[in-house]
């Protein structure tokens, strides 16, 4: 293995559960692979900005008819994404929020799910580009939504990444942490099991 990447979406900076469990799953990896780089794109301190008309214009429009503000969107996503094809392992910390990932992991999905880099259309439909990795995504939620409909965070998830291609993906979830003090202890000791088989 020779490079890890850190995606990183809660807003909190301090007390934030997936940052912490994410921390610690990219702790046991680098014991298991310690010539692994670790790059870490933190989202919650310094977010991508939103889809918005320059990101499509610098995909989109011929080079020669580009703005300056076209070509340096176009190069953020290529940053984005060249972190992401150069990672054999992916480590996505997503807090749940209204049910859902944060906008920041949105706009970084936006930024790297990009027809030619990351899928191409065939006359078959479109075909990952990405597939060569592994993700772990480590989430942390109030309440206990697995599997459950409320539930927009994993199925989106695991859509976004395997249109890419990525289709090993495996969810570390830290639920019932906002249900009192017992159900948030059984959702720590659910990670903190299911981390150690990661480990394993």
């Amino acid at each position: 293995m020779q490079q890890i990447l850190v995606v990183q979406s809660s807003a909190r900076q301090n007390g934030s559960l997936s940052r912490e469990y994410t921390a610690n799953l990219v702790a046991k990896l680098q014991s298991q692979y310690p010539q692994a780089k670790v790059v870490t794109r933190d989202l919650g301190a310094a977010p991508v900005p939103h889809l918005d008309e320059s990101l499509l214009n610098g995909w989109m429009k011929a080079a020669d008819e580009q703005s300056s503000e076209d070509r340096a969107a176009a190069a953020r996503s290529d940053e984005l994404i060249d972190e992401l094809l150069a990672s054999d392992v992916v480590v996505i910390g997503s807090a749940m929020y209204n049910f859902g990932i944060t906008s920041t992991l949105k706009a970084w999905f936006d930024h790297v799910l990009r027809a030619g880099r990351t899928f191409k259309y065939t006359e078959a439909g479109p075909v990952g580009l990405a597939g060569d990795r592994k993700v772990y995504v480590v989430t942390s939620r109030g309440g206990r939504h697995q599997g459950m409909p409320q539930d927009h965070q994993q199925p989106y998830v695991t859509t976004a990444l395997g249109f890419i291609g990525i289709q090993d993906v495996t969810f570390l979830h830290v639920e019932g942490q906002a249900m009192g003090e017992e159900e948030a202890g059984k959702g720590r000791a659910e990670i903190e099991q299911a981390m150690a088989e990661v480990a394993a």
